[in-house]
C-alpha cells in the first residue's frame, strides 16, 4: 500500500497576491522552457477522504527529489518509510526497502498523462497540452497556479494544481520555481507536495538515475 501510495504521488501540493508580470500558465511555460534539470527536498501530505463518522486519514512523508529533463527522475523517501521511485528514460523501477520489493514498468506507458509529466516528462507546453487541459487558477499563498486536468478519463487521475514562485521580477532567462504540486484522484484522496530549497538547472551525477536491483530483493516486472 505505502509503495502504490509513493507511485501516485511521485508520478509522484491564507491567500496573497504575487507578482502581476505573469500567470500560473505562464510560468508552466517558462519552467517546462528553462528549467532542465533540478532537485529539492519535498514534504508530501496525502489525505483521505473522511468514512462516515471518523475525520480524514492523514500521512505525512519526506524526502529528496532530482530530475533531468525529459523523462528522468528520482525520488527518495527518507521518513517515515524508506521508499525509492527511479525513472531512467525507459524504465520506471520502485523499491520497497521495507519489504525488500523492486517493481520495474515500461516508462513509456505509465507516465504520459501523470503528475510526473508536468515536472520532468515533457520538453514543451505543447506535449503537455496533448494530454491535459491546462487553465490559469488563482493565485494563492504567494504562489501562481496552473490546473491540469488530463484528457483521459480512463485513469485515476482527476486534477493537478502546480504551484510557481515567479522570480522577484521579470528578467530575461530568470524562470519560476516549482514549490508545489496538489494531486486529486477519483478517489477523492489529496496529495500535497510542497518543495524547498528548489535547485533551479543543478549539476546532477551521471548515477543519479541509475537503478540497480539489490542483491536478494523480490523483482516483480509489469
Amino acid at each position: 500500500m505505502r509503495l502504490k501510495q509513493a507511485f501516485f504521488a511521485a508520478l509522484f501540493i491564507a491567500s496573497s497576491a504575487g507578482p502581476t508580470w505573469a500567470t500560473g500558465l505562464k510560468s508552466l511555460e517558462d519552467f517546462v522552457k528553462m528549467v532542465k534539470s533540478g532537485k529539492a527536498d519535498f514534504t508530501q501530505v496525502v489525505t483521505s477522504p473522511a468514512k462516515e463518522g471518523q475525520a480524514p486519514r492523514v500521512k505525512t512523508s519526506s524526502g529528496t527529489f532530482e530530475f533531468s529533463r525529459p523523462g528522468r527522475f528520482r525520488f527518495n523517501y527518507l521518513k517515515p518509510f524508506a521508499q525509492t521511485i527511479v525513472a531512467d528514460g525507459q524504465t520506471l523501477w520502485l523499491y520497497d526497502v521495507d519489504l525488500n520489493q523492486v517493481t520495474a514498468r515500461q516508462q513509456s506507458q505509465v507516465l504520459g498523462s501523470t503528475p510526473a509529466a508536468l515536472i520532468a516528462s515533457a520538453v514543451d507546453i505543447k506535449a503537455l497540452q496533448a494530454d491535459f487541459v491546462l487553465t490559469d487558477a488563482p493565485d494563492k499563498d504567494g504562489l501562481q497556479w496552473v490546473l491540469a486536468s488530463p484528457k483521459s478519463k480512463d485513469g485515476q487521475l482527476q486534477s493537478v494544481r502546480v504551484g510557481f514562485r515567479p522570480p522577484a521580477a521579470a528578467l530575461p532567462g530568470v524562470s519560476p520555481t516549482m514549490e508545489a504540486l496538489e494531486i486529486l484522484d477519483s478517489f477523492g484522496q489529496r496529495s500535497l507536495l510542497t518543495f524547498k530549497q528548489f535547485q533551479v538547472n543543478a549539476v546532477l551525477g551521471a548515477k543519479t538515475f541509475e537503478f540497480k536491483v539489490p542483491a536478494g530483493a523480490d523483482f516483480l516486472k509489469q
